[in-house]
């Protein structure tokens, strides 16, 4: 059956967030940044764009580029509060909706089309719910035949475009197209590539499958694929992803760090939020890795695997920490990273003695207040005057599953209130 695929691209997200909460933003060059040091730019308005402020630059660059740029530290429970607002907008349309990161989502609305009169019709009500609901905020659509295609059209024009890649045009658009065009093919992938002597799609499309699967293996076939603009990939709605395979958290610390005793702390937050996803999602785990990268971004990781599956944060800190301790640090630490792989699902262990019950029961306790108020809004004692929402969030994020991370708090329920009223 033929497959109509949209995908819908938030323009400027965290930007247009801001500047719709804030109207003494609006109109002006905007970067949101972490809230460390060593922060970079997550997004940049477009005001500040036109000065070639670009996602990744440090505020320091930003700053050269465009001196009355205005930096604001991100707060990430407004942006995903939004994200959960705009998903229960697209499943109006369609229940199959795929959250591909927090302000993009690709939608099948392959059945819904006989409703709504067309593709069309179904994107163009979707920026008016979002203006009615959001104000300020726009979004790119690409409509396609497949998911690789329906995110090339949504990339072509911004902001607040609509393009529709029909069947019988995309040869005549991949020909020329170049590779890095392409969603997964990235700045090394590209490099490759051109080391090939391949630029453009169409070079790509002729290029020998035996050259490609000897340079890149079986992704080899895959790259092939995509220059012909073929994606067979599904639609994946929240609920429907495959088992996850391992587990993980990092952060970039704000200053080098040497000290045991604040890196322990570090790796008991990043335990803490590893265990609360694992047990979100059923799992547990026997094998723990921590990540430690140096003042140079030389980076090592090392892992220890246990003889019981684990799931509760103390349990993984306890690993970690051994596996930390076992370690003779070479210079100060710039990022530290704990995950859990090995992993089982729904895996009941009936605790029998009565501090497994009790530290179980605790466990339980901690994670329901920590579900309705926030992570980190109960948590250990070495913790309390350390954890901060703000910050850079992971592109993995998502909504429902294993990849949601609660950041929703009081405060920022109340300021969110503001992006349902238009325009103000």
């Amino acid at each position: 059956m033929k497959k109509t695929i949209m995908h819908i691209d938030m323009n400027a997200f965290f930007a247009s967030v801001e500047q719709q909460i804030n109207p003494f933003l609006r109109g002006k060059p905007i970067a949101v940044i972490g809230s460390n040091e060593r922060t970079v730019v997550t997004t940049a308005s477009y005001e500040a764009r036109a000065y070639g402020v670009k996602t990744g630059m440090t505020k320091y660059e930003a700053q050269r580029l465009c001196p009355r740029i205005i930096l604001v530290a991100g707060d990430t429970s407004r942006y995903t509060d939004t994200c959960r607002r705009l998903v229960g907008i697209y499943q109006q349309y369609t229940p199959v909706v795929e959250v591909y990161s927090i302000d993009e989502a690709f939608l099948d609305i392959t059945g819904s089309i006989p409703l709504f009169e067309s593709a069309v019709t179904i994107a163009h009500r979707i920026k008016e719910d979002i203006h009615k609901h959001f104000g300020r905020l726009t979004c790119s659509v690409g409509i396609a035949p497949n998911k690789l295609l329906a995110k090339l059209g949504s990339d072509m024009k911004k902001p607040d475009g609509l393009v529709i890649i029909q069947q019988e045009d995309v040869e005549r658009l991949m020909e020329p197209l170049p590779v890095n065009a392409l969603c997964g093919i990235g700045s090394r992938m590209e490099k490759h590539l051109a080391d090939m002597g391949i630029t453009t799609c169409g070079q790509l499309k002729r290029a020998s499958i035996r050259a490609l699967r000897g340079r890149f293996g079986i992704i080899g076939e895959r790259l092939k694929l995509m220059a012909q603009g073929i994606d067979n990939s599904p639609v994946v709605p929240a609920g429907q992803e495959p088992d996850a395979k391992s587990v993980g958290h990092s952060m970039t610390i704000a200053k080098d760090v040497s000290d045991t005793e604040t890196l322990e702390r570090y790796t008991l937050q990043l335990s803490e939020m590893v265990g609360r996803r694992l047990r979100r999602g059923g799992y547990a785990g026997r094998t723990v890795a921590l990540t430690l990268r140096y003042h140079d971004f030389h980076t090592v990781t090392r892992r220890n695997t246990v003889g019981v599956y684990m799931s509760h944060s103390t349990d993984i800190f306890l690993v970690a920490l051994d596996i930390f301790h076992a370690w003779r640090l070479q210079q100060p630490v710039r990022l530290v990273g704990v995950s859990v792989s090995n992993l089982t699902k729904h895996l009941a262990q009936i605790p029998l003695f009565r501090s497994d019950r009790n530290k179980q029961a605790a466990t339980r306790a901690m994670d329901e207040i920590n579900d309705r108020y926030g992570d980190f809004c109960i948590t250990w004692g070495t913790l309390t005057e350390w954890y901060h929402h703000k910050g850079v969030i992971s592109p993995s994020w998502r909504p429902d599953g294993m990849k949601h991370v609660n950041l929703s708090i009081q405060k920022t329920k109340r300021e969110n209130s503001h992006l349902h009223q238009k325009g103000r």
